[in-house]
Order: structure tokens, then C-alpha cells, then sequence
């Protein structure tokens, strides 16, 4: 077990994210809000952007002037998944403008996506400009949980200079998927831009493989782009997407009766070998 898994793996963490799961699904949706994702990832100690959902103007400005200006607005809406496509996202907002920006982008996405139900505008951190990378996970119905890492930002689907591995695996291999990836010496200084170091995004990458097999109703997470500083990163746009396996019903939490572990009334002998060369002999 790395030190990583060790560190997260615990029945509090487990139940807090169950949690925030069953909510989605007794909502009928199929993704968490972005605001769900950050206090998901907030869970295991991930570095995101400051953020507070308002729901109105005044609340807006309240939550504007804690975080600090500028900020960014993003629409929350179940049916405004895509936000950007859909112009829920105004960037860069003043003081002077977040009154008028709270509007518009309230009024864009009624435009652009009738029938939308808005639940509020999300008021975020506008994050200083670093290196971008793109941090990511799917569910392959072959292999489990696979885990990208590659450059980010807009240019992502372009560029298309990622790396993959299969969960679950350490730090050291996370360092070395960065270095698979074309654009590597982006992240070691090139043209300017801060040395980074790759044991902070590494830290995140395996945390992410580590959500995903905890959590088997989690179907895809996008983190992009993933803001990284030289020692530190931010987190600044986050998506978790749910499968099939979330839509039975509500995720039980586990329980804390050890007794059922200690007193089994049955015991699975899986694999048993008579030969010492094999993983079967070691269980037998």
C-alpha cells in the first residue's frame, strides 16, 4: 500500500464521498456540480480554486469580496454541463462588474439553453496564470480505472500530448507518465515558464486513481486545467461524471462492525494451489 492510499483511505473519508454521490443520484443527474467535484476532491486534501455557490446578487458580491477579486462566475445547472459552450462562464470579473456579469450570465444561459434550471452561479477564484496541465480518469471496461496526464488548457483536444496508466500504481510511476508526454520539458522550465515540481502533480494524479477505485459508481473525472505553480498547484475546473454502476440506487456505507471480519461465518478459499510458485498457495 503507498503512502498516499494509507494517507486517504479511511471509513470517514469513504463515507463523506459516498455521500456527496448519493446526493447526485437521488437527484437524478449523472454529474456533480462543479462545487460538488471541488468539495469531493477537498475531501482527500486535493488543492483546488476558493469558491461559494450564490444565488443571488447580493450573495454574489458577498462571496466575491471573501474570495477576493477578480473572480470567475460559472452557471450551476443540471442541464448546462459544458458551461463554457453555453456562455455560463464570464472570467476575469471586477468589483464594478459583478453585478451586471451576475445578470448576464443568468441571462446568456436562458438564451442559449431554454428550459435550463439555474441553481445558482458558482463565484470562483480566478487563478494566476502557471502552467497548465490536464489531469484526468476513465472507467475502461477492459482494464478499470485508467488515468491520464498531459498538457491542458483550451488547446488540450488539439494538441492531444497525453499519457496513461491503469490503477492502481505509486508516485513514481505518476513522475514518470510526465515524462512520456512530447511537451515534458514544459514542466522543467522551457521558454520561461517555473520549474515544476512534479512530486505535487504526481500526489494528485495517484490520488485520483485512488478515487476511482473506492468509488466504482465514479465513471470519468476531468480536472483541466490543473494549475501548477513550481512547488505547488490549483486546481481549477474540475467534472466527475457517474456510470451505470451509480444508478441502482443509493451507495450503502460501509460498516464499522469489525465483527463480521473477525467472527466470518464462511470462508472463500479462491485460487487454492498445491504449488509454491503460484499466488494460490500463498492464500491456502
Amino acid at each position: 500500500m503507498n503512502r498516499v492510499y494509507a494517507h486517504i483511505h479511511s471509513w470517514s473519508w469513504v463515507i463523506h464521498v459516498k455521500n456527496i454521490i448519493n446526493k447526485v443520484i437521488e437527484g437524478n443527474r449523472d454529474a456533480l456540480y462543479e462545487h460538488e467535484a471541488k468539495d469531493l476532491l477537498s475531501l482527500v486534501g486535493l488543492p483546488t480554486t476558493r469558491y461559494r455557490v450564490a444565488k443571488s446578487r447580493e450573495e454574489a458580491m458577498e462571496a466575491a469580496h471573501e474570495i477576493g477579486f477578480p473572480v470567475a462566475l460559472k452557471i450551476v445547472s443540471p442541464q448546462v454541463l459544458h458551461k463554457s459552450d453555453a456562455g455560463g462562464v464570464i472570467l476575469d470579473v471586477s468589483d464594478d462588474e459583478l453585478g451586471a456579469s451576475y445578470d448576464l450570465i443568468i441571462d446568456r444561459v436562458k438564451k442559449n439553453v431554454p428550459g435550463a434550471e439555474i441553481h445558482g452561479v458558482l463565484v470562483e477564484e480566478m487563478a494566476p496564470p502557471g502552467v497548465e496541465v490536464i489531469i484526468g480518469a476513465t472507467r475502461d471496461p477492459q482494464f478499470g480505472p485508467t488515468i491520464m496526464f498531459g498538457i491542458g488548457g483550451i488547446l488540450t483536444e488539439i494538441i492531444k500530448d497525453v499519457s496513461f496508466r491503469v490503477a492502481p500504481f505509486g508516485l513514481d510511476e505518476a513522475i514518470k507518465m510526465m515524462g512520456e508526454i512530447k511537451s515534458h520539458k514544459i514542466l522543467e522550465g522551457a521558454r520561461g515558464m517555473p520549474v515544476v515540481d512534479k512530486s505535487v502533480l504526481a500526489e494528485i494524479i495517484v490520488k485520483i486513481s485512488e478515487i476511482m477505485l473506492e468509488n466504482p459508481g465514479i465513471s470519468a473525472i476531468d480536472l483541466n486545467p490543473v494549475m501548477a505553480y513550481g512547488d505547488a498547484a490549483k486546481i481549477v475546473d474540475a467534472r466527475i461524471i457517474l456510470g451505470k454502476e451509480s444508478k441502482s440506487g443509493p451507495i450503502p456505507e460501509p460498516s464499522d462492525d469489525l465483527d463480521a471480519v473477525l467472527n466470518p461465518a464462511s470462508v472463500a478459499v479462491i485460487g487454492a494451489s498445491a504449488n509454491p510458485d503460484k499466488i494460490g498457495h500463498k492464500v491456502l
